[in-house]
């Protein structure tokens, strides 16, 4: 066992090095969304569409994704991920060399963004599709698969606090910003795949579950979705997903927006820089959660974890809508100079903020619940899962129609109460695995 052990050591390193890939590609549609938000005509609903077509991209990509890690493996899987990953942030950073000023015609610039966020969502799905099953059952499942999730989550959670930081700190003056300021991010980004490609191709990966070809195998008659459990988790993780994202989102539109002339509704109105901050805090809340998470994952059961934080985060939203925007604190944020500072924001936001504790752990906590007992359908079950990651774009693009019909930021966090309430069901009732019938061997 010991020496299994040490064999593991250098996959899950590199696991959690994609882990951290993953987050930083995507945390990209954040600052983007807030330039796009910027130019002339965009209303809030649209500054989503290039995190909707990030995630867009799993509804299309999950499936194929489980298959292709079934047939080919863990690591021809994450390297064509990361092979497709480069092309998609190459597309988007193209989109910033695209001639355009302020007032002039947008929709070509947008466009090629959108293309570029697109295919980079793939990569991210197939990416997700390998990192999840691989580390539960490099820890064997159980506690143990939960506590190792939450630790490569937590270097998740690491990235998405450096981009909005980075991101703010390039945008600067968020009125003025073109999609061209984005550039040196997307160069970073691209370097990242470059190194991560070269690196991985020379690390050895185990392949628990790559399928054997038998002549005469008879068809199964089972898969994941025989599961109930399973798919209420797939429903739950949809969720999940959107109100990850949508908690950081919106509060960074609402920050950056003075009085948004579109729909009406009424924000901060401080600069991106600053904005940048509050969001960085939230995503270093989650790395805060996550590390929280792994230290207790072999002591308390996904269950209870995950009844806890979304209870929490539930009383943290519904608090945070009805307290009056005028009531504002001095918030300790974290600095891009990797250091702590304060900044004056709505006790709103603060709650906001604190619900990156609570939504740092769901992610490891659903996946582990849902494939719990499932076995040999694990692979394909992961490749669903990465299909209801959909809910990231969803929920904001529905949270982002919310504000502009409302003409309130905190109204749409309404949204956010609902995916929550399911959550909190699921921990609650719908994990139990009730089809322990089918033969999963």
């Amino acid at each position: 066992m010991k020496t299994q052990n040490k064999n593991n050591i250098l996959p899950i390193v590199m696991m959690f090095a994609l882990f951290a890939m993953i987050s930083f590609v995507t945390g990209l549609s954040n600052p983007m969304g807030v330039i796009v938000k910027n130019q002339d005509g965009i209303q809030n609903w649209m500054s989503q569409l290039g995190n909707f077509a990030n995630f867009f991209a799993y509804l299309f990509m999950g499936l194929p994704a489980g298959l292709i890690l079934k047939r080919k493996g863990y690591k021809f899987t994450a390297l064509a991920a990361i092979a497709v990953g480069f092309v998609g942030v190459g597309i988007q950073l193209y989109s910033g060399l695209i001639p355009y000023e302020k007032g002039g015609d947008f929709n070509l610039v947008f466009s090629v963004y959108l293309v570029g966020a697109f295919v980079s969502g793939f990569s991210m799905c197939m990416l997700n599709t390998v990192v999840n099953p691989l580390l539960n059952t490099l820890a064997g499942g159980g506690k143990k698969g939960n506590q190792l999730m939450q630790y490569g989550g937590s270097l998740n959670s690491l990235a998405a606090t450096i981009i909005p930081i980075l991101g703010g700190y390039l945008i600067a003056d968020a009125t003025k910003a073109t999609l061209k300021d984005a550039i040196p991010a997307l160069l970073i980004a691209m370097g990242i795949f470059a190194v991560a490609f070269i690196v991985l191709a020379l690390v050895k990966i185990p392949e628990p579950h790559l399928e054997k070809k038998v002549e005469g195998q008879p068809k199964e008659k089972h898969s994941a979705l025989s599961f109930r459990h399973f798919v209420f988790g797939t429903i739950a993780i949809f969720l999940y997903v959107g109100l990850e994202v949508g908690i950081p989102n919106f509060i960074n539109l609402f920050l950056t927006t003075g009085k948004d002339v579109a729909s009406g509704a009424v924000g901060a109105g401080i600069d991106a820089g600053a904005a940048g901050t509050v969001v960085g805090t939230y995503w270093f809340l989650m790395l805060v959660g996550r590390l929280l998470g792994g230290l207790l994952g072999g002591k308390f059961s996904a269950k209870s974890q995950l009844t806890t934080v979304s209870t929490l985060a539930i009383l943290l939203v519904i608090v945070g809508i009805f307290l009056p925007a005028d009531i504002a604190v001095s918030m300790p944020v974290f600095k891009a100079d990797i250091s702590f500072g304060l900044q004056v924001v709505p006790v709103s936001v603060v709650l906001f903020v604190l619900c990156g504790l609570c939504t740092s752990i769901m992610w490891g906590g659903i996946f582990n619940l849902a494939v719990e007992g499932i076995g040999k359908y694990t692979t394909m079950g992961s490749g669903i899962f990465m299909m209801m990651v959909v809910g990231g774009g969803v929920l904001p693009l529905i949270q982002g129609a919310v504000a502009d019909i409302t003409a309130s930021y905190m109204a749409s966090y309404w949204v956010i109460v609902a995916a929550l309430a399911f959550i909190l069901w699921y921990a609650l009732a719908g994990c139990k695995n009730v089809n322990k019938e089918i033969p999963t061997e």
